[in-house]
Parts: C-alpha cells; structure tokens; sequence
C-alpha cells in the first residue's frame, strides 16, 4: 500500500518473484483491460483519466477471479487493492473463501512533493495520459481520503509494516525485506 508515486507496483512485482508468488495488480487488469478495449476497460477509463479509482464492484470481482488462479494460491502480493474500507471487507471474505488470509500489508512512506516529482517523470518516460499534474494531485487527495483510512484497520490487526520508500529501488527493497524478515 501507499500513495501512487510510492513504488508499488516496482517493489510488489520484485517482492513477487522473491517469494515466488503471484503478482496482482489491478492497475495492470485495467490497464489490459483498457488497451484491449473491453467494456471493462472503457469504464476503468472514465475513472482512471478523472484520477478516480474503478467502483469497488468491478474490482472486487476481478481480485476475486485473480485470487482463484492456480498460482495465487500458495502466495501473493497485492498490489493497488484493497483501497476502501468496504473492499477489506471483501477482501477479508474473499481470503475466507479461499481459505488464505494475510501475513503483512506493506505501507509505503514516501515525501508528497516526491510523489508529484516522480509521477510526472513517470509520465515523460512512460507517457501515462493519467499522470497530469492536476490528476496526480487529486489521485493523492483520493489516496488520503480513501485509502489512508485502512492503515489503521491493518495495524490494529498487527499486519501493517510501514516502510520509507525513499532512496534506490535497491534500499527500499532491502528495507521491505527486513521488515518481513526476508
């Protein structure tokens, strides 16, 4: 977890072969989803260009598909899911049902104007039409509206790992791993 610039999705897909796990990430599907124009794809489009998140309805239905595949099921890492309260909620349900459950969420701490800073690199070098300057804000403003709540659901659990995504890929992923004991 973390704010979007944080390095999520970097440091969930090397934690991912590490553990040698699946790696799901939502923003992948829909970015799939999009190039592939699927009706999932066009609506996930709508939301992702106004810097929303995709209705937690849609989502959840594909995490819960994700999850199901043969090679979630011995370990995963999650990546961009859950960001409301209502999807832990299903999250929790659908882990039940599966009959996993989560050993630690990762939180990943970076500085805001560091956040700006490499999201719109991000944009240069990967040319994102969602990573504007005003959409990155917002989608900063949605992530502490949202998002930021279930840090506190996940602690009081005893899963939350808080670690500084500041520095090298190479330091943060040596910090993630120290904070799993990795």
């Amino acid at each position: 977890m973390g704010p979007p610039g944080a390095g999520k999705g970097t440091q969930a897909a090397t934690l991912a072969q590490r553990i040698q796990g699946a790696h799901v990430s939502t923003g992948d599907i829909f970015r799939a989803n999009v190039q592939q124009q699927t009706e999932l794809g066009r609506t996930a489009q709508r939301y992702m260009d106004a810097g929303e998140y995709v209705p937690d309805e849609v989502t959840n239905a594909m995490v819960q598909d994700r999850l199901a595949q043969d090679d979630a099921r011995e370990s995963f890492i999650l990546d961009g899911y859950p960001r409301t309260l209502e999807q832990v909620s299903t999250l929790d349900r659908i882990l039940a049902d599966l009959g996993s459950e989560l050993d630690h969420v990762l939180v990943l701490t970076v500085d805001h104007e560091e956040l700006i800073a490499r999201l719109l690199k991000r944009a240069e070098t990967s040319g994102r039409a969602d990573d504007t300057e005003d959409v990155i804000r917002h989608r900063q403003e949605v992530y502490i509206a949202e998002t930021a709540p279930l840090l506190p659901v996940y602690r009081e659990r005893g899963l939350l790992r808080e670690v500084d995504g500041m520095g090298t890929v190479d330091e943060v992923e040596a910090r993630i791993d120290a904070a799993l004991g990795l």
